[in-house]
């Protein structure tokens, strides 16, 4: 009984020490291979940085628009943006290099300076001509645009050229070039008074286009001074020049032809009348009174206020009325080309 124990308990024995000598033996070859590790230059502290046999473990999927949380499995996730996903930005909306160009005429020369260029974004709908984007003074410059439609007016003086034009998103990198022919010339006047130029100031004139379908003319520009150049689209005009305060006007349809300077002359005629009102021959101009010049046939010419005003009428009859004091006073006189004249209204 005592033997059988025995042999029992030695058998067991013997087992257990084989078992631990086999974990002591791993045991060392663990420590033998962190040595090694350490010295391949792993991390300090040991950390196992090798990726674990087995599958891969996928990331929750975050819809586009979804609020970022710090961390979600340790990855912060930036959703993409559309152009991101796009994987660049569309090559059709890159800009492209245009180059504007004016001329005066077809086979003139090229405008170099005294341009005004405002380009259009053409809308979607084709309303309201489209949005101001661009407003450029420099004679020829080169705009980067995108590729569309466009409306861009060249402005020259008073001479001007508005176009559609459309950017292709197949044009290369060197500037495509825009050219505007405006048929643009030049126009000056020159006023003369008894033969001489007229004194600075005294005469402005006015251009109307010639007449419509409808015998209407536009006002193209206003208050004008003689020896001004004016830049204008090749085509008839009508000049209204005018001396003075009242109807010393003289009226001319003029050609202003493209490329060219239109020099126009213009001879005006007058007279300076001065008015007063009087309770007897010579006295004293009463005060307060109310003046209405008119044509022999009832139109008016100018109406003003005052003891002695000052008029410059075209030669010709006329008829003044003078009313102070709810009265009307009435006088018809007559004014001929440099004369100078005193119209006395005597109260009766």
């Amino acid at each position: 009984m005592l033997s059988c124990d025995s042999h029992t308990f030695w058998n067991q024995l013997a087992r257990g020490a084989i078992w631990l000598m086999i974990g002591l033996a791993a045991a060392g070859a663990g420590n033998l291979a962190f040595a090694q590790s350490a010295q391949d230059g792993s991390p300090a502290g040991g950390w196992d940085l090798t990726v674990p046999s087995g599958p891969a473990q996928t990331p929750n999927p975050v819809e586009p628009g979804t609020p970022l949380s710090p961390a979600q499995d340790g990855v912060t996730v930036v959703p993409r943006s559309e152009a991101d996903k796009s994987g660049e930005t569309d090559a059709s909306l890159s800009a492209v290099p245009v180059k504007f160009v004016a001329l005066l005429t077809s086979d003139g020369q090229r405008i170099e300076k005294g341009l005004v260029w405002r380009i259009f974004e053409e809308s979607s709908t084709g309303e309201n001509g489209g949005t101001l984007i661009k407003t450029e003074r420099n004679a020829s410059p080169i705009l980067s645009l995108k590729p569309g439609n466009y409306i861009v007016n060249a402005a020259f003086g008073r001479a001007h050229l508005t176009r559609k034009i459309t950017i292709s998103p197949d044009a290369g990198p060197a500037p495509v070039t825009e050219q505007f022919v405006l048929n643009a010339g030049g126009l000056r006047v020159t006023a003369l008074i008894a033969g001489k130029r007229a004194p600075q100031g005294s005469i402005t004139y006015s251009i109307h286009t010639d007449r419509d379908q409808t015998d209407d003319r536009q006002l193209v520009l206003a208050g004008v001074k003689p020896g001004l150049v004016i830049r204008l689209n090749a085509g008839i005009y009508h000049i209204v020049s005018t001396y003075g305060d009242a109807n010393a006007v003289v009226r001319s349809d003029i050609t202003v032809e493209a490329g060219k300077l239109t020099e126009a002359t213009i001879v005006h005629t007058y007279a300076k009348v001065t008015f007063k009102l009087v309770d007897r021959s010579g006295g004293e101009a009463l005060p307060g009174t109310k003046w209405t010049i008119q044509t022999p046939e009832g139109s008016i010419v100018k109406e003003s206020v005052g003891a002695l005003p000052s008029h410059t009428l075209a030669p010709g009859s006329y008829t003044v009325v003078a009313q102070n004091q709810n009265k009307a006073f009435r006088r018809d006189f007559s004014v001929e080309d440099g004369q100078t004249k005193e119209v006395e209204i005597v109260l009766q």
